[in-house]
């Protein structure tokens, strides 16, 4: 029985393969990879590269192992979810997994915001297969805004968000709540809210960040349309476009996005990271 991470060299993966190296032995844990060559610092850490591709279900066949827990990190191509994660759910079933966790979105079936859609398709499937589950809702990550930080810095921060407030964590925080969903039992048929421990609204995150780095940051609060066409103008696709306009207009601006449950503190053991502390590390480059 190994623990097995999917999408194991992405943001998150890497994260969690970390996490899972500072609780278990080396040889317990397995990475699910598309490039061997890029997972080579896995396999010197000791890690068993399993090679297989979300695209391609025949690759997926032998990446399972009776008694596994696996990680199914939710791909990152928004469009193509649902039979991504489709193939590896079948794959898992088929090798008799002993448990399939799943890195969702913050309110799961109630999340009526189109980033939501796919996510809750994958649910779905994963209640239907009648596997063992885990559902790690994942709030939305400091890094989603951290990493614009020099485009802000020049611009400001711009959004459609109004005063809705965000409940951020950073993908550290929530990999740390996945591993220890994966190496501890009691997790079995459960779903987790995770957010931060504090919810800021984005002139609140513009405010710290001008306090930070000494430079006067705003927040532009855009119409919808306007700021879809600043997120086009950047080089985002427009399905992309869409859906993160709709992120802030039909989630953050709702509260949906807000978090509070202490879920993710309570699973970690430890405070979520503050948002200034991020924002803190990420000027320092």
């Amino acid at each position: 029985m190994s623990i097995v991470v999917t999408g194991a060299t992405g943001h998150l993966g890497t994260l969690v393969i970390n996490e899972l190296l500072n609780r278990v032995p080396a040889e317990e844990v397995a990475a699910v990879v598309r490039n061997a060559e890029k997972a080579a610092p896995l396999a010197e850490r000791g890690v068993e590269l399993r090679i297989a591709d979300y695209d391609s279900p025949a690759t997926l066949r032998d990446v399972f192992r009776p008694g596994d827990v696996v990680l199914l990190i939710s791909g990152s191509e928004v469009g193509r979810r649902i039979p991504q994660h489709t193939a590896v759910i079948e794959a898992a079933k088929a090798a008799g997994v002993a448990r399939l966790a799943y890195t969702g979105v913050l309110g799961g079936p109630d999340a009526d915001f189109k980033l939501a859609d796919e996510h809750k398709a994958t649910e779905q499937a994963i209640l239907d297969s009648g596997l063992t589950y885990t559902f790690l809702r994942h709030g939305w990550y400091t890094e989603n805004y951290t990493e614009q930080l020099p485009v802000q810095l020049e611009h400001g921060v711009a959004g459609s968000a109004g005063d809705g407030r965000i409940g951020l964590a950073t993908r550290a925080d929530y990999a740390a709540a996945d591993a220890v969903v994966l190496t501890e039992q009691g997790h079995e048929n459960k779903a987790y809210e995770l957010s931060g421990d504090t919810a800021w609204s984005l002139a609140e995150y513009a405010a710290e960040l001008s306090r930070q780095s000494g430079k006067e940051v705003s927040y532009h609060d855009l119409p919808a349309e306007a700021y879809r066409s600043v997120l086009t103008g950047a080089g985002v696709p427009e399905p992309m476009a869409q859906i993160l306009v709709d992120v802030d207009t039909s989630a953050i601006a709702r509260g949906l996005l807000q978090g509070g449950t202490g879920e993710l503190a309570r699973l970690i053991g430890r405070p979520a990271t503050p948002v200034a502390d991020t924002i803190a590390d990420a000027l320092k480059g």
